[in-house]
């Protein structure tokens, strides 16, 4: 018996830590043994070259690190944390929901390359991770869609304006425009369940949005 995997996916700054914490909370009041995991483990020693990339050890510029290396630096984080943490909890039947996964690995590094490389980047992604590491394939994807005016404003207010707190991804705003495209890309190519988290470039309230997603992990399930 294996249990069920949804992610909640979005780009820095759109509020999954916080929908996975509620969507948590709520799951477990309805009696389902849950479990949360948060990608990269920055409490492993596993993801040490994820801050490296992050940090600018390797490149200033997140495009100029090789996608196919910094995917796996993120590969490595997330088999340990599964042989390490939840995949006993996974195959005996548990609900995991994950703040990122995979799906972060196919919207970063996809904004890298070139548009016509996207499709065949996703096929060696997801067979490196699901079938040869041999990862769980998430049974759900929920994509947290947010401008990205409102998501530039609330990084901006979790750092207190404070630019250089901001890791390699968050501090670029010409690769977070190509994230968004490559997000896009992959909600309609992968079926991922896409939940508008903003408008007019204002954040929707998180009960408002909590509850929607809510809605549709009860129909999942």
């Amino acid at each position: 018996m294996t249990g069920k995997l949804i992610v909640i996916e979005g780009l820095d700054g759109s509020g999954k830590a916080t929908q996975t914490a509620l969507l948590a909370q709520a799951l477990s009041e309805r009696g389902l043994s849950v479990r949360t995991v948060s990608f990269p483990d920055y409490e492993s020693k596993s993801s040490v070259l994820v801050k490296m990339y992050l940090s600018g050890a390797f490149s200033d510029s997140a495009s100029e690190v090789n996608a196919y290396a910094a995917s796996c630096f993120y590969m490595v984080d997330r088999y340990a944390s599964y042989q390490m943490k939840w995949g006993e909890f996974y195959k005996s039947g548990g609900l995991v929901l994950a703040d990122r996964y995979t799906t972060s690995n196919a919207i970063h590094q996809c904004a890298k390359l070139p548009r016509e490389q996207w499709k065949d980047y996703l096929k060696w992604l997801f067979a490196l991770e699901y079938e040869q590491v041999c990862l769980p394939r998430p049974h759900a994807v929920i994509y947290l869609d947010a401008e990205l005016q409102a998501v530039s404003r609330l990084l901006t207010q979790r750092y207190e304006g404070n630019e250089k707190k901001k890791d390699l991804h968050e501090r670029d705003e010409a690769y977070l425009s190509q994230c968004k495209q490559a997000a896009d890309y992959c909600v309609q190519s992968q079926g991922w369940v896409r939940v508008m988290c903003s408008h007019g470039g204002v954040m929707r309230g998180r009960q408002e949005i909590h509850a929607e997603v809510l809605r549709i992990v009860q129909g999942i399930l």
